[in-house]
Formats: structure tokens, C-alpha cells, sequence
């Protein structure tokens, strides 16, 4: 196993990429469109960071309370968001955080849906992270990770942005079912980023994603999301699994 990673409470790389994401609003509606189905009830966000999926709930009339391990993003999501009606607050979260039952007793067995979107992979213990998600549900609530998709495709990307590892639907399942969680979805997303990654992170050693290319990227969404309903979601730079608290 890799070792374990020093925590910095100035996220650099880290907040730079959420930037460039953040102007890819077709990319962050169709990442969240893919979650929508599996979400209910009052939600918590894991990783909530500038909050660029955050408001999509918000818009949608989700109650949602916004976590992140970082102080600094809580606060400019507190600033963000305070006047929204929907939006039930902040706490600064850490899923391997040893006293994890006594911090977040008031979160314990509260949220109908709890969601993790590319924040598993940053995190030593996934096994532990996963655990800590269930006890944030009420019985029959539902836990949404999306991770990054194959190890082989592992590069400078990952490396800056403080990943562990990348993974497969068989692998993500497996740490489920771990924490007897019932499966209840499982797939790939987004097929074409694959080749993007591929070509930035591994071929041209780039170490952080170049804005013009996710600027262009987010123009041609609407066929990428074709190409991923042709192929039935078979491939992916992403995995996406839902598991259900019995």
C-alpha cells in the first residue's frame, strides 16, 4: 500500500483544478445528473470543496449539509451558500478521523443520502471512509461514491492532486461489501475523458488540467453523453457505485 500522505490544510493543486472545473457547468449538470436518480431526502456531501456540485442540489430543492476536511473550503462555502434555504450548513469532516463517533454524534444516522464525488481516492483507509459514510445514514439511506476509473491510468494528475489509487467497479463493490452495504447500481462515466487523461497526464507529463482543454471539453459534453449511453456506461474515466444501508 502507498504511503500514507502528510495532510496540508492549503490545497494548492487541489483547489486550482476545482477552479478550472467549476467553469465546466454542461460537465458539472452531467456529472450530476448521473448521481440525481440515486439521491433522496436529506443529504450530506463529503468533500463538498468550492461546492461545484453543491448547487445543483440546492437548485433542485435538496436540503443538503456541505462537508469538507479543509477549514478554508468550509468557509467559502459558508460564505457561498449562507442565504440559500436549502443549505443546512457546514462542518469540517474528516471520514478516518479517530474519534469520528464523538465529533459527528449530531450527524450519526441523519442523512437519507450521503455522496463522495472523486474524494474516496484521496483518503489511505477507504475501507474505514466508507464505514464512517454508513453511520452518517438512516437505515435504508444510500451512499453514492464516484472515484477515478483503472490504476493503469495513474500519472502527474493523480500524483498532485494526492491520490492513492484509481479503481474498477469489482474493486469500489468489494469495499462495499465490505461494510455490508447492499449494491443497488454500478457503473462507468464518462468514456471520452479516458483518452484526455491519457493523452495531458501520461503522454504530455502534464500535472495539472489546462483550463482551455476542459473549457472545450465542457462544449462538447452533450455528445459524450451519447457516446456513454451507445456503450451502455461500459467504460469510463470515472466509477460510480450505490449502496444501500440495510
Amino acid at each position: 500500500m502507498a504511503t500514507e500522505i502528510k495532510f496540508e490544510e492549503q490545497d494548492v493543486v487541489g483547489e486550482s483544478t476545482l477552479e478550472v472545473i467549476a467553469k465546466a457547468d454542461k460537465f458539472n449538470r452531467w456529472m450530476y445528473q448521473t448521481i440525481k436518480p440515486f439521491c433522496k431526502g436529506k443529504v450530506l456531501e463529503i468533500g463538498s470543496g468550492i461546492g461545484n456540485i453543491s448547487t445543483f442540489f440546492m437548485d433542485d430543492q435538496f436540503e443538503i449539509m456541505l462537508t469538507d476536511i479543509r477549514k478554508g473550503y468550509c468557509e467559502k462555502l459558508e460564505a457561498t451558500f449562507q442565504q440559500n434555504p436549502y443549505f443546512l450548513g457546514t462542518e469540517i469532516m474528516d471520514l478516518t478521523d479517530a474519534e469520528f463517533d464523538h465529533k459527528f454524534a449530531a450527524h450519526l444516522g441523519t442523512y437519507d443520502t450521503v455522496f463522495a464525488l472523486n474524494v474516496v481516492e484521496h483518503i489511505y483507509d477507504d475501507e474505514l471512509a466508507l464505514n464512517n459514510c454508513k453511520k452518517l445514514l438512516k437505515t435504508g439511506g444510500q451512499l453514492i461514491i464516484l472515484v477515478p476509473s483503472y490504476q493503469k491510468l495513474y500519472n502527474g494528475f493523480d500524483k498532485e492532486l494526492g491520490h492513492y489509487r484509481r479503481y474498477t467497479k469489482s474493486l469500489l463493490s468489494e469495499v462495499f461489501s465490505k461494510n455490508a452495504f447492499q449494491i443497488i447500481h454500478k457503473q462507468y462515466f464518462n468514456f471520452i475523458g479516458i483518452f484526455g487523461w491519457y493523452v495531458t497526464g501520461s503522454l504530455m507529463k502534464k500535472e495539472t488540467i489546462p483550463g482551455g482543454q476542459m473549457k472545450l471539453y465542457n462544449t462538447l459534453v452533450p455528445i459524450f453523453k451519447i457516446i456513454d449511453k451507445v456503450i451502455f456506461n461500459s467504460a469510463g474515466l470515472s466509477t460510480i457505485v450505490v449502496g444501500k444501508k440495510e
